[in-house]
Order: C-alpha cells, then sequence, then structure tokens
C-alpha cells in the first residue's frame, strides 16, 4: 500500500460523510416545508369545520397546531437524521453553557440589527427599482412585497404571536439551526457552517422580502454561536430582535383597540415607532465601523484542503437539497404547489 493511500481513503471518507451531512439537511428542510404546507391546510380545515370558536380560539389553536409542525415535527426529524438523541442525550446544559466573550456578544446587538434591517432596506429598494423597468413589475411587487405584522383589535390573539415570536421560536430556531445543523456542518469548515445554516435559516422564513434580511441576521447570530461556542447567546439575541417588532405589534394593535383615540397610546405608539428607526440608523453605522474587526477574525477551518466553492456545490447538488429547493420555492411564491393540488 503507498504512502498517499491512508490519506486518500480519510480524504474520500471525509467527502462521503460531507455528502451525507448534506443530504441529511435537504431531508429535515423538505420536512419542515412539507410540515408547513400541511399546516395550512390544516389551518384551512380548523377555520371551516369551527367558524363559530371565535377568532381568539381559533388563533389560539393554529399557533398551537403551527408549533407543532412548524417546529416539534421538523426538530425531532432532526435530532432522528443527525443522531442528535445520543449526541445531545443529558448534554444540553453544555449547548446552553455559559458563553466566552459574553459581554462583547450582546453588545454587538446594535450592529446585528443595523446589518439585518439594513439589507431589508436594500431587498426594498432594489425591488423597486426592478419593477420600475420590469414589464412584470407587479409579480416582482407582490414577490418582495415587505412582510409587515398587521395590528389587530384581538389583545389574546396578538399576545399569543408575542408569545411565538418572543419565546418559542427563538428556542425551536435556534436549537434546530444553529444547533443541529451548525454543529452537523461544523467538522466540515466553520464557516461554510455558518454560511449553510444561515442560508437555510433564510428560507425558512417563507417570503422573497425576507429571505436576505433573515439570513444576514442568520450568518450574524451563526458567528455569535462560533463565537461563543454556546446557542446561550445566540437565543437570546434572536428573543431581543424579534421582540422589537413584537412590541411595535402589541403597541399598534392597543392603538387599533383604542380606535386611535388615546393620546397616551398614540404618543407611545410615536415613540417607540422613532425608536425602532433610531436603532436601525445607529445599528447600520456601528455595523460599518465593526467591519473592519470582522476581516481581521480568523475562523477556524478543520477542512481547509478542500475549497468552499466545492463544498458550496456538493451541497446544492444533494439531491434532498434540490427538492428542498422547489418546496422553497413553493413556499416564497405563496404555495404554488399548494393551489395547484387544490385546483
Amino acid at each position: 500500500m503507498g504512502d498517499n493511500e491512508p490519506n486518500e481513503l480519510n480524504a474520500k471518507t471525509r467527502l462521503s460523510a460531507y455528502k451525507a451531512v448534506c443530504a441529511k439537511l435537504g431531508l429535515t428542510m423538505c420536512v419542515y416545508f412539507i410540515c408547513r404546507m400541511l399546516n395550512g391546510l390544516i389551518a384551512g380545515i380548523i377555520i371551516s369545520v369551527a367558524p363559530s370558536l371565535g377568532h381568539s380560539a381559533l388563533y389560539v389553536i393554529n399557533a398551537f397546531v403551527a408549533v407543532i409542525f412548524a417546529y416539534i415535527i421538523p426538530i425531532f426529524a432532526a435530532m432522528l437524521f443527525f443522531s442528535g438523541f445520543e449526541r445531545y442525550g443529558g448534554k444540553y446544559r453544555a449547548l446552553y453553557k455559559k458563553p466566552r466573550r459574553l459581554a462583547r456578544a450582546f453588545g454587538s446587538f446594535p450592529a446585528m440589527y443595523g446589518l439585518g434591517y439594513g439589507i431589508a432596506l436594500l431587498t426594498f429598494l432594489t425591488s423597486m427599482l426592478i419593477s420600475k423597468f420590469s414589464a412584470e413589475s407587479s409579480i416582482i411587487e407582490e414577490l418582495f412585497k415587505p412582510t409587515t405584522l398587521e395590528p389587530s383589535t384581538d389583545l389574546i390573539s396578538v399576545m399569543a404571536m408575542v408569545i411565538l415570536m418572543v419565546v418559542i421560536a427563538p428556542i425551536f430556531e435556534e436549537f434546530l439551526v444553529r444547533g443541529i445543523m451548525y454543529d452537523a456542518l461544523k467538522p466540515y469548515g466553520c464557516g461554510m457552517a455558518m454560511i449553510i445554516s444561515s442560508v437555510l435559516f433564510g428560507l425558512m422564513h417563507g417570503s422573497m422580502y425576507m429571505l436576505f434580511y433573515t439570513t444576514a441576521l442568520g450568518f450574524a447570530l451563526a458567528y455569535i454561536r462560533y463565537a461563543t461556542d454556546s446557542l446561550f447567546v445566540p437565543t437570546i439575541l434572536h428573543a431581543i430582535i424579534n421582540s422589537v417588532g413584537a412590541g411595535l405589534l402589541l403597541v399598534s394593535s392597543v392603538s387599533e383597540i383604542t380606535d386611535g383615540e388615546s393620546k397616551l397610546v398614540n404618543t407611545i405608539l410615536s415613540l417607540y415607532t422613532l425608536a425602532v428607526l433610531v436603532l436601525i440608523i445607529v445599528g447600520i453605522i456601528a455595523f460599518i465601523k465593526k467591519i473592519p474587526t470582522i476581516r481581521r477574525y480568523r475562523i477556524d477551518n478543520p477542512w481547509g484542503e478542500v475549497k468552499a466553492g466545492k463544498k458550496t456545490s456538493l451541497f446544492f447538488l444533494s439531491v434532498p437539497v434540490i427538492i428542498m429547493m422547489i418546496l422553497a420555492f413553493n413556499e416564497h411564491t405563496n404555495y404554488l404547489l399548494l393551489k395547484l393540488i387544490i385546483n
């Protein structure tokens, strides 16, 4: 046996393992998007068969169903695919251990927020420019329409939405994306783990407008996951980011309930909106100032002999990932496949 044969065998074994990880990631996301479709079907059925329950009860029931289909089932599938029950069994405390660089990690919040909303603003402006000079302007405007949370006069529904945004989504999404998925990719390069997990995080959010914004935020959260070697800070920062939008939704809904006649509520709403705008501006400036520091920060690459381009191409050429992208396209074009099935 030649001297190079053991190394070649090891390289082939590692390449096969990476391909297997890519396939499992694709399968996990396929489960996620199929569950989202099923959730949409079940929500429609619940509304049609139980209209007498009232808006609040229907919303709470649908929120409970959404948690099962959007979070619990995909996480259970991912744990099966990646042997997570053996890997994380009894080790959850280590996964959420007290992180290193804690103060610096929390101090990065303004820059992270500015990055996300800076990307969201660029997405909106770009879509406006494209639609202005495109013959298919109506389609482009519909695809890239900003995703906003509409205020409601039903306070129970709003509170359920706030709990979903601030508590449930950060815990489940961080465990799935920056926990299971990131850990599965980490042996093949932390940079690649950050990039792929953030792209998958962006795809999970179901709209072209949010795709770029959430991918950018996902990358920032993955960067902090790498820097702190813990899920603790990403989960808290994710909750803080969502709480800004949830707070705006809550105050706006209270304004709707009072028919806009409460001067105190209107003043709070105006001040809150102004504070969010200031946070976005300050955050963009903070991120720009942070770029030189980020560029100097070296990221571990334990599989450096394989270039990032090849790793990326292998990921996107995996059959389960291709199917996942088709399902993601369906999700981002408002359940196109679901409409075809029903019609």
